[in-house]
């Protein structure tokens, strides 16, 4: 049966799904209909597997705007060619501390897949190391590679690009992505400590979700297509987002923009096309993470001191660490073995394969 393309202009994504109809679905299930989905658009087997995985993983950590509501994006853009799901990374190490990876138009989780692990050995071995991945896609979820790195005793630092929609502090041009910055570290029997941050005022899907119900959102968070400010998300979409803090939020979506696509040689966020529409040229999008080894510096006490520093911060009245709520919601989604989808994105994905 002839597959249908699913080409949107703009994404399914619930950032937040009170009051959907939700279907509980296994942990494997999941995986196998999100692989087959993408094999059926023109995905190899080890790209599919590496790029659901990490797309089940948002779910069962309680982000969904990262999630399955990509599939189709994902699907339709490889079909089209927009996204080679066939792509091999090429990885090279032109200096012992440096690893590069070309993701040849690929997904980034390949990429991912294939770099982090060579960058590891190099930070273990000169005590820091840099991966630059260029010609890339979406990153996912940022904070995901550097937990891994960090479930290896490294302190990873992740910067990643993506198509332009917020405007600089004061102007009124889309010049940048939302643009996350990541870091974890280890810790002592826990999870790492994962910091993952993108640098809008208001996410993407927020704005989404008020459209949908007809709401406004908040004061200061975008403005229209004629540089005024808006509340009306519509109008937002057809303008620009704006940073949070300010000017200090501007200044780090340059920052992440310069480390993610200036020290890859990957495309600015002016110069690469949607995410989320199959046509075009590919994005050629840039992420880069430094790698450092806190025994190098530091010593065996690095673990330690950190224990102390976040026993201080848990130890205040209504304070709470950073990825708290996501390590709960994670450690749920293995004991009962699923995830919750939305029953009309459920349904739409049953239909793609």
């Amino acid at each position: 049966m002839q597959k249908v393309l699913v080409q949107c202009k703009q994404p399914y994504v619930k950032t937040a799904r009170i009051g959907d109809n939700m279907s509980a679905v296994s942990l494997t299930e999941a995986q196998s209909l999100g692989e087959n989905i993408l094999k059926a658009h023109n995905v190899g087997q080890r790209n599919a597997e590496l790029t659901i995985a990490s797309l089940l993983r948002a779910e069962m950590e309680g982000l969904p705007s990262h999630g399955f509501s990509r599939i189709p994006y994902y699907a339709a853009q490889s079909a089209a060619g927009k996204v080679d799901g066939h792509a091999v990374p090429v990885v090279q190490r032109p200096k012992p501390g440096v690893v590069t990876v070309d993701a040849c138009c690929g997904f980034a989780f390949s990429a991912f897949a294939d770099g982090l692990p060579v960058a590891a050995q190099a930070a273990k071995e000169e005590g820091v190391a840099l991966l630059a991945v260029r010609n890339s896609h979406h990153a996912g979820v940022l904070g995901f590679p550097v937990a891994d790195l960090a479930e290896q005793g490294l302190v990873a630092l992740g910067f990643a690009n993506s198509p332009a929609a917020l405007a600089p502090y004061g102007g009124t041009v889309v010049t940048f992505g939302t643009n996350p910055l990541a870091m974890a570290c280890p810790r002592k029997d826990a999870p790492p400590l994962v910091i993952d941050l993108s640098m809008g005022l208001l996410a993407r899907g927020k704005i989404l979700q008020a459209a949908k119900k007809g709401e406004l959102i908040p004061e200061g968070a975008a403005v229209d297509a004629q540089g005024n400010p808006t509340r009306d998300p519509v109008k937002a979409f057809e303008g620009a987002l704006l940073p949070f803090g300010g000017p200090k939020g501007y200044a780090l979506a340059l920052m992440v923009e310069i480390m993610a696509a200036g020290l890859t040689g990957a495309s600015l966020a002016i110069e690469s096309s949607s995410l989320f529409t199959p046509d075009g040229p590919p994005p050629r999008l840039g992420q880069s993470f430094v790698l450092m080894d806190p025994a190098a510096t530091a010593g065996a006490n690095f673990v330690d001191r950190v224990e102390h520093l976040l026993a201080f911060i848990t130890g205040q009245p209504g304070a709470r660490l950073p990825g708290d709520r996501r390590i709960g919601l994670s450690q749920s989604a293995r004991q009962s073995n699923s995830i919750d989808l939305p029953d009309d994105l459920l349904a739409q994905l049953r239909g793609m394969c």
